[in-house]
């Protein structure tokens, strides 16, 4: 997110008397958030744009309550991803290239700590990623999946 994107977040969710949300700026990293203060994490297809994803998880773990959920929808790999297409900046930055595998996606989310660890690939996504980058063959490798994991109460 950019700073403009924030201030317009926070004029809608003014225009609109919305009182239960709150915007800030930050990296998916470093999240600017208290410890233990979050109930949900809700995220579309940005984790496999950080390169530091055990970090991004474990931030997640952080910031969670007690019992708090993390409920995503991002692409997943499969398959590894061959070298050219793991260097493709277009499919880099078209979320693909930068997909984890769901066996390594599970490490690192038990690895920050989460239980109830699910994630459901939509196969019914590949469809529409064929035609995300055509000729790249980019659909046999990776797919959009639900992750969904929870912080223990403990």
């Amino acid at each position: 997110m950019t700073q403009t994107m924030v201030s317009k977040a926070r004029a809608n969710a003014e225009k609109a008397s919305y009182k239960n949300v709150e915007f800030r700026l930050g990296e998916i990293e470093n999240l600017p958030v208290a410890d233990g203060l979050i109930d949900v994490i809700i995220s579309n297809c940005v984790i496999n744009l950080s390169p530091e994803k055990s970090k991004v998880f474990e931030e997640s773990y952080r910031v969670l309550k007690p019992g708090g959920r993390l409920a995503i929808s991002d692409i997943v790999a499969t398959a590894e991803l061959p070298k050219h297409l793991r260097e493709d900046i277009a499919l880099v930055t078209g979320c693909m290239g930068g997909a984890s595998l769901i066996t390594d996606i599970e490490v690192m989310l038990k690895d920050a700590g989460f239980k109830s660890i699910e994630i459901r690939p939509k196969d019914e996504s590949r469809k529409f990623i064929r035609n995300w980058m055509p000729g790249s063959k980019i659909a046999e490798y990776v797919i959009s999946a639900t992750i969904e994991a929870v912080k223990p109460r403990r």
